[in-house]
């Protein structure tokens, strides 16, 4: 009577499950996607087909098939398939999870696959929790995460784990899961009709996502299913009506932030303005903070740019000041002019380059005076001192230049800013060129 009433329950929750979860792979046939860390040939592969899995941390965007590949693997071990989740669960449940798979352990030898989700929730005392039974293999761990586990998971467990890197899908990879859905008995089982063009919407918006391509589609499906006179076709319209917000992936603290900003900072230094201005979109549309985009902008100015258009730090600083008195949405239009700009000037890291080296040499190098003709003389004694002595006072010489020893001894000669022949910087005239003599 257990048996009929469980089957029973999972029948009935399989009904009124949305169509991503009734739709999750049961083989490794059925799943999609992510060839290179599941296809034929694998490491992974041969250790899921041969149930010889050891401890691994799943990590990738939402939508990846990080679920649907524990799924696949309790259903294809013969090992105890365990699963807690990390937003509702304590150091109490993990401990009585390990002690029942210490206990299966010992008396049927039956090893326990123990499922994570979203393991970047758990504390580091959480985590920690995990290390012993990890380590001895009580447990086979199969942690799921969004975020960068070298960032958000403790380094002792990643020691003792696998990190797999899920992608996001392909356009074919989700158009063959929305297929797949149409057709399924699990899915719409046939009722349905998808227009081609349709169809290019749900694998364009969904963004790799297949947890958002298929809601779309169900979404699509009902409002069209409700009503009798339909032919059931689904167009590309039943789809945008499904789809009012473009879904894209984007965190104010998490990879993507850091991802697209460096995708935004590289586009500015490598002098492409379309791209630019994308990865500007991107920020906002995610809901960045203008401020930080801003600071991008005007650190740009000076470590990419540099001096072969000094005016860059003046117009990226009108950005920053901008943003500040404006705000969103109308400050979008001056991060933009600041961010093209940026990817138009010429450029020129050799200021950059400059401090770089200076600071290395200061640090790493051995302490050095300061010689003593370019010391203070201003304060009462200097002289008696001696202080100051033998400088010669630049302006007294023909073009405001004389030749004279400003690197500290030992020193001498060393050449830190390396200009290039870009833009402003490119345009003056080497010093050692404009030396004239002339009288103090």
């Amino acid at each position: 009577m257990d048996s009929l009433f469980s089957d029973s329950a999972q029948e009935a929750r399989r009904v009124v499950a949305p169509l991503a979860a009734r739709m999750r792979p049961r083989t490794l046939d059925e799943y999609v996607g992510q060839d290179s860390v599941i296809g034929a040939g694998t490491v992974l592969r041969a250790a899921i087909e041969s149930d010889t899995l050891s401890s691994l941390i799943l990590y990738g965007p939402a939508g990846t098939g990080k679920t649907s590949l524990a799924r696949v693997i309790a259903n294809m071990s013969a090992s105890h398939f365990a699963e807690v989740s990390a937003v509702s669960s304590g150091v109490k449940d993990l401990r009585a999870a390990i002690e029942a798979a210490e206990d299966r352990l010992a008396m049927s030898g039956t090893r326990t696959i123990l499922f994570i989700d979203e393991i970047h929730r758990f504390s580091k005392s959480q985590q920690d929790a995990l290390l012993h039974a990890v380590e001895d293999r009580l447990v086979v761990l199969v942690g799921a995460t969004t975020e960068n586990p070298f960032f958000e998971v403790n380094a002792p467990l990643i020691s003792r784990s696998r990190v797999v890197e899920l992608e996001s899908l392909s356009d074919d990879d989700v158009r063959a899961i929305v297929r797949s859905a149409l057709a399924d008995e699990r899915g719409l089982a046939g009722a349905f009709v998808l227009e081609p063009q349709a169809e290019d919407h749900i694998v364009v918006t969904s963004g790799g996502d297949a947890r958002v391509a298929l809601t779309t589609l169900e979404l699509a499906a009902q409002v069209l299913g409700a009503d009798p006179s339909s032919e059931h076709i689904i167009t590309v319209a039943d789809v945008e009506r499904s789809t009012l917000v473009r879904p894209l992936s984007y965190d104010k603290d998490g990879d993507v932030h850091y991802d697209v900003a460096s995708a935004f900072i590289k586009s500015m230094r490598g002098s492409d303005p379309d791209a630019t201005v994308y990865w500007l979109a991107r920020m906002i549309h995610g809901g960045e903070d203008p401020k930080f985009i801003a600071r991008r902008i005007l650190i740009s100015a000076a470590e990419d740019v540099g001096n072969a258009d000094p005016n860059a730090v003046l117009v990226a600083h009108a950005a920053v000041k901008a943003t500040e008195f404006i705000g969103l949405p109308e400050c979008r239009i001056n991060l933009a002019q600041a961010a093209v700009y940026m990817a138009l000037a010429p450029k020129s890291n050799a200021s950059y380059r400059a401090i770089n080296e200076a600071l290395e040499e200061v640090t790493k190098g051995p302490a050095r005076a300061v010689p003593n003709h370019l010391r203070d003389r201003s304060y009462r004694g200097a002289k008696q001192l001696g202080r100051g002595e033998g400088y010669r006072y630049p302006h007294s010489y023909d073009g405001g230049h004389v030749d004279q020893q400003y690197l500290p001894d030992g020193l001498e000669g060393r050449c830190f800013f390396d200009p290039t022949d870009r833009g402003w910087e490119g345009r003056r005239r080497p010093w050692s060129e404009s030396s004239d003599e002339g009288t103090e």
